[in-house]
């Protein structure tokens, strides 16, 4: 049989059959077709025994047998009588039947149609030899593959049982990828078959149970990976050549050893699930690579270049967010995978697979390729680019048409105030607060918008002189930044009630827009067109990067947490735990789309939709960084709340307070003028009062717009 030739069926995910076609050429197949998931070659028996050893990328193997007519189940039963099986297998041998069932023979039932060629197959052993093999389904010494499409079937045999099983991954973390979907992922996203030289690193940020990196270092070392496979269905066969195969096999181990000595890239791995770091570092180990990759418990938040300077590689199997409502929380995750790309591994290339296919501009990348490949039955798409700095962005400060009063100090305050935000490394800042009592308003930089808040124009000025003076003021604003329209927001501010201020602008129909800006070494959502408030209140900008510096290895918990600004601050500074808790699950969510978009995990952080007070009440837990940020009203009908911050926050500070570790901190804070605090809080606890040191430059006309204190136990 050495120089027969000899017909393989290859199967393969949805989307590598081009890339197994030219591996199967590379072993030495010839007549090579492709089809949808399915690859066909033929070659000698010598080129099957190097497909079962070298393929990285098939599912199996499939010898052709026989093929005949069959458009009812009795013919095949018929066939499996007629076939000579003992040419390939002994009747003391164990064997099993795989059904596979297309085209007008798809309605059929598939185990019974294994039973009859069982059938056939033993009563064929019987008549002749007066014994028969043993079926084993689970372990069998051979295991016969049935393909019926109702009109024709075919008998192959299983050469190498299901190939992507390499015999290294007995852990793996949730719905982990196949070896062979890994293996295609790195050769796709450009790794050299063998050597590693011109890619000194290769990076997985969620490397889960390790099998991209493995497959990658697997053929970065010219390491077979059917060398590791305990079954190849090849020892009981009676075809098979033991002396042939051998031969193979000692080629294989020369191989591996020879590229031990080569160049290898330093494959890391990390993973913000402690569970998965250890299945990856099993794995690793079982496939006799400790050393060759290192994996690391660590989020995508923190992620490092461990070469700068040098180029690397970064390839990933992110998160797909199968569940409802996931979809907003993937896309954020995604922006922040590809921000932390462009600006901590700039010239790196970057392999990632992702499920829907509507996300890929959530990278902000370039992708040069977008390659439709299959996760077993979750379509999906590898996308392949390079990582390319962005360029920094400056407001520019230009002559407006107008010459008057208002032009002069926007200019004036402009040039202060963006000299002091760049040497600050500050993004979102205040450039004009009232300074000019006819123009009665506010002006928020955020990154690369701008927010023009209008106040209620003093009783003396006309209503329509008002509106003249509010559109001078955009004209100038836009002419000064040279902002375009579409950057420019308004919002009308006067005196609210309750919660009126977090309550939405548009229409509730009317999906929320949300925009991304910097904040000290975080990022965070900001709402500029739905809401009265952006989600970011600036004056409170220093208080949250000082939570920032203290939170590292604490438990920090976020009361009144609105969009959640201050748990990022927590979370990015090393908190080992964040808790926030909302009466609204709509700000709530807003805060996890905040996490994700740092590239946080939420399995670290607690978001809780409840009243403050009564959680408080119901809390077994010990924190030790808490921020207590109340409104000043709220009167919520649908449950019956209501809540004064001068009257309640005595009772307030003491429920938090309970909560608190005995050397912990609790940050109080209100943005109610009138407010004066109780003797009773000060009798009870350490009160220090760090207003003045919570007030931002860009805030210094306006000191009293909150109070802030340190609270401690006594």
């Amino acid at each position: 049989m050495d120089n027969e030739y000899l017909k393989i069926f290859a199967p393969c995910p949805l989307g590598v059959e081009e890339l197994l076609a030219a591996e199967t050429r590379a072993l030495g197949g010839a007549d090579v077709t492709v089809s949808p998931a399915l690859i066909m070659a033929g070659g000698d028996l010598a080129f099957a025994y190097r497909l079962c050893l070298w393929s990285r990328l098939a599912s199996r193997l499939l010898l052709h047998l026989s093929t005949w007519p069959a458009t009812e189940s009795q013919a095949i039963y018929e066939a499996m009588l007629g076939f000579p099986f003992e040419e390939h297998l002994q009747s003391s041998a164990t064997f099993a039947f795989a059904v596979t069932l297309t085209g007008a023979a798809k309605g059929q039932n598939g185990p019974y149609l294994a039973r009859l060629a069982k059938d056939g197959l033993a009563d064929r052993f019987r008549q002749r030899f007066g014994e028969r093999p043993s079926v084993d389904n689970e372990h069998p010494d051979l295991r016969f593959h049935l393909h019926w499409d109702g009109a024709r079937a075919t008998l192959s045999l299983d050469l190498g049982g299901a190939l992507h099983r390499r015999g290294y991954r007995l852990a793996a973390g949730e719905a982990p990828m196949k070896e062979n979907l890994a293996a295609a992922v790195a050769l796709l996203a450009g790794l050299p078959e063998t050597g590693g030289g011109q890619t000194p690193v290769v990076l997985d940020p969620c490397c889960g149970s390790g099998t991209i990196l493995i497959e990658a270092a697997m053929i970065a070392g010219d390491i077979a990976p059917g060398l590791s496979r305990s079954w190849h269905g090849l020892s009981t066969w009676q075809k098979h050549r033991a002396d042939l195969w051998h031969e193979l096999v000692a080629d294989a181990v020369g191989r591996e050893e020879a590229g031990e000595e080569k160049e290898w890239p330093l494959f890391l791995g990390f993973d913000a699930d402690a569970q998965a770091v250890t299945a990856a570092r099993q794995n690793i180990e079982r496939a006799a690579l400790t050393g060759r990759i290192v994996v690391r418990q660590a989020e995508l938040a923190h992620l490092e270049n461990p070469s700068p300077g040098q180029p690397g590689l970064i390839v990933a199997n992110l998160p797909y967010g199968g569940r409802l409502g996931e979809e907003a929380l993937i896309a954020h995750l995604y922006r922040a995978f590809g921000r932390i790309a462009q600006t901590r591994f700039p010239g790196w290339r970057l392999a990632v697979l992702i499920a829907k296919s509507e996300l890929t501009d959530s990278f902000g990348i370039t992708w040069r390729r977008k390659l439709p490949l299959h996760n077993g039955a979750i379509p999906c798409r590898l996308l392949t680019g390079v990582a390319e700095a962005p360029a920094p962005f400056r407001w520019p400060i230009a002559e407006p048409d107008d010459d008057n009063d208002f032009a002069h100090r926007l200019r004036k305050n402009l040039v202060k105030t963006l000299a002091w935000a760049e040497k600050q490394g500050i993004y979102c800042f205040r450039v004009y607060d009232r300074d000019l009592p006819d123009y009665n308003f506010s002006l928020d930089l955020y990154e690369k918008w701008a927010l023009l808040n209008e106040y209620t124009p003093p009783a003396h000025i006309d209503t329509e002189e008002a509106k003249a003076r509010l559109a001078l003021a955009k004209k100038i604003i836009r002419q000064t930044l040279s902002l375009r329209s579409d950057r420019l927001f308004i919002r009308r501010r006067q005196k609210q009630k309750g919660k009126a201020q977090y309550q939405r602008q548009s229409s509730p129909d009317q999906r929320p827009s949300y925009r991304e800006v910097r904040e000290g070494g975080c990022r965070l959502l900001i709402n500029l067109g739905d809401y009265l408030d952006t989600g970011l209140f600036l004056d409170h900008r220093p208080l949250r990067l000082r939570l920032g510096r203290e939170a590292k290895g604490k438990r920090f918990l976020n009361l009144f947490a609105y969009s959640g600004a201050a748990t990022v601050h927590a979370a990015m500074g090393g908190a080992v735990a964040t808790t926030s808790v909302d009466l609204s699950a709509n700000y709530l969510a807003w805060a996890k789309m905040n996490v994700a978009a740092n590239g946080l995990t939420l399995a670290s952080h607690r978001f809780v939709a409840a009243d403050c007070r009564a959680w408080l009440q119901e809390d077994g837990g010990f924190y030790d960084l808490i921020l207590l940020d109340p409104p000043t009203f709220a009167n919520t009908k649908k449950k019956g709340l209501r809540f004064d911050i001068q009257h309640d926050h005595a009772g307030l500070l003491d429920l938090a307070m309970r909560r608190l570790i005995p050397d912990g901190v609790l940050f109080f804070s209100t943005n109610f003028r009138g407010f004066v605090l109780a003797e009773e809080v000060a009798r009870h606890f350490a009160m220090r009062e760090i207003s003045k040191e919570t007030i931002p430059f860009d805030f210094a006309r306006n000191p009293k717009i909150h109070r802030v204190w340190e609270v401690r136990h006594k």
